[in-house]
């Protein structure tokens, strides 16, 4: 006959499942070797959208070949403290937005002019520290893609540089190129690919602190210490299109207050990472599995 499993047992698994995550817990130090202050260009003319492929087109521009980095969007904020561009409110960074249009639309908030939330510096998750004079990256998080950081935020670093935010059609354009395919290196998907969920890269650990980000371009079919990557990039050579962290695109649609995200995260499992899928927030969310990287009209 079994013996009864004592209930302390069940107790002590419930403990260990409620145990707080480490955020900081010790993690690999990888570089990917991609440069994170490339761009790729965009052709002009027509490409397949959404799953059912329907006809869309596009000027010339370029993008990012990777999401904006932790150490660029410090340096961007300790230029644009100088600058007066961005101020200091307790445990967060602000920047100026212009405001909406407000149509009154049945769900819809008011956006006014004035200051926005850009980056909180209080959440465990942020990657920015500020000791009081200068912003800098969380060593080992140099070359990890920006998270924490508001759609104000995203698009307050793109155009303090002349840059903008990707329109979606743009974005889904960069990820999946002009055939239609619904990831941006072909039909299917693998573990190696991707940063998603349970996707078993050297940053993730789910019995401690679950997924966390890999360096911008990490799957360029790299082997680091016995895990090698698939080559991933887009038809246009841009990495993370599909994983890693959610990006901000820069639509304002009328008579709604929410923005528009793509390409899945670290936290989404693989049908997320389809190039047509959307995800929304309100402009002032921030996530560890959300970033953005910027777009410009083709020089």
């Amino acid at each position: 006959m079994r013996r009864p499993i004592p209930l302390v047992f069940f107790f002590s698994l419930l403990l260990a499942s409620c145990a707080p995550v480490n955020l900081n817990a010790p993690m690999p130090d990888f570089s990917s070797g991609v440069d994170s202050n490339s761009w790729a260009s965009v052709p002009a003319g027509e490409f397949l959208i959404g799953q059912f492929e329907e006809e869309a087109t596009t000027d010339a521009y370029q993008i990012m070949v990777t999401d904006v980095t932790t150490a660029q969007y410090a340096a961007f904020l300790n230029e644009a403290l100088a600058a007066g561009e961005v101020t200091l409110e307790t445990n967060q960074v602000n920047g100026y937005y212009p405001g909406d249009v407000f149509r009154g639309v049945k769900h819809e908030e008011r956006i006014d002019p004035g200051d926005k939330l850009y980056i909180p510096l209080d959440d465990p998750s942020q990657r920015v520290r500020y000791d009081g004079v200068t912003f800098s990256p969380q060593p080992g998080y140099e070359d990890h893609p920006m998270t924490m950081v508001s759609w104000f935020g995203a698009r307050g670093y793109c155009e303090f540089y002349g840059y903008r935010l990707p329109t979606e059609v743009e974005w889904e354009k960069a990820a999946r190129g002009t055939d239609g395919r619904p990831f941006p290196w072909g039909e299917d998907i693998l573990r190696e690919n991707a940063n998603f969920y349970a996707s078993r890269d050297p940053y993730e650990d789910m019995t401690s602190y679950g997924s966390r980000t890999t360096p911008v371009g990490f799957y360029n079919g790299r082997t680091y210490n016995g895990y090698t990557t698939i080559d991933s990039p887009s038809p246009y050579g841009l990495y993370d299109m599909a994983g890693n962290v959610w990006q901000w695109t820069g639509d304002v649609y009328e008579g709604m207050h929410y923005r528009f995200l793509r390409g899945g995260s670290k936290d989404t499992y693989e049908m997320d990472l389809r190039a047509w899928a959307r995800n929304n927030a309100t402009p002032t969310y921030v996530s560890p599995g959300v970033g953005f990287r910027c777009a410009r009209d083709e020089r």
